[in-house]
């Protein structure tokens, strides 16, 4: 995809056994605020019936599973696996950010771990979640709140597509483009930058503007009746969304 500017290398951990599927499109969108999520993976042990909420994520989200088995029953080893992989990622020095989606609060001492070296970590858990992870987190995020704005915005969203056929933009990619400026910031006449609601998108989905036809992602938001662009003095393009 173009017109992106290089971003942060971004690791988004999921405790399965804590976290709920419909939580992982609004999550990604917010993680775009630190850069790229290119590392995704979620833990759980996959023999749970309920975990299979998870396990058809992973092939739509590119999330990598990892097994772990619970080696003690009514206990589970999946906090123990997190947090040893996340030591791993933090001294390659390779990753530039972190968001651990639990809401348990064994994780309190990998978040503020992590902070110590300097970088930002996004907690996304519930209302129920123990201060002590709230609190050890740069940002804590009630994925509650989240997911319910999230689904707000998509019924929204839909109902912008409704008229998609005379505009020749697939419906799904014109949501992801409404999600995406939704989420983004902007300025008093609300314009985002093109920029940021591009990058935001690229966390939710690999499409490349090439497979629509368009060279680059401002020739392609030009194209779409529900936004209007904005070339600026210093080159910067920005967007606002008309309906």
């Amino acid at each position: 995809m173009t017109d992106l500017t290089p971003t942060g290398n971004i690791a988004l951990l999921i405790d399965a056994d804590n976290a709920s599927p419909s939580a992982i499109d609004p999550v990604l969108t917010v993680l775009a605020e630190l850069g790229t999520v290119n590392i995704r993976r979620v833990y759980g042990n996959w023999r749970k019936q309920a975990l299979k909420g998870w396990a058809d994520m992973t092939l739509k989200h590119g999330i990598e599973p990892y097994q772990q088995f619970d080696i003690t029953k009514g206990k589970n080893a999946t906090d123990m696996r997190m947090t040893i992989d996340a030591m791993d990622l933090l001294f390659r020095g390779r990753v530039t950010g972190f968001g651990i989606l639990s809401s348990d609060s064994d994780f309190m001492p990998l978040a503020m771990r992590i902070r110590q070296d300097g970088l930002p970590v996004y907690g996304f858990g519930t209302d129920r979640t123990p201060e002590g992870f709230r609190e050890a987190c740069t940002r804590f995020i009630d994925v509650s709140a989240l997911v319910k704005s999230h689904e707000a915005e998509a019924s929204e969203s839909a109902d912008a597509t409704k008229n998609q056929g005379e505009s020749g933009v697939d419906s799904d990619l014109l949501r992801l483009l409404i999600d995406a400026y939704n989420a983004a910031k902007r300025d008093e006449r609300g314009f985002a930058s093109l920029s940021e609601v591009g990058k935001r998108a690229g966390n939710r989905s690999s499409f490349d503007t090439r497979n629509f036809g368009y060279a680059r992602l401002s020739d392609l938001i030009e194209a779409v009746p529900n936004f209007q662009i904005e070339r600026r003095d210093n080159g910067q393009i920005f967007v606002k969304r008309l309906r």
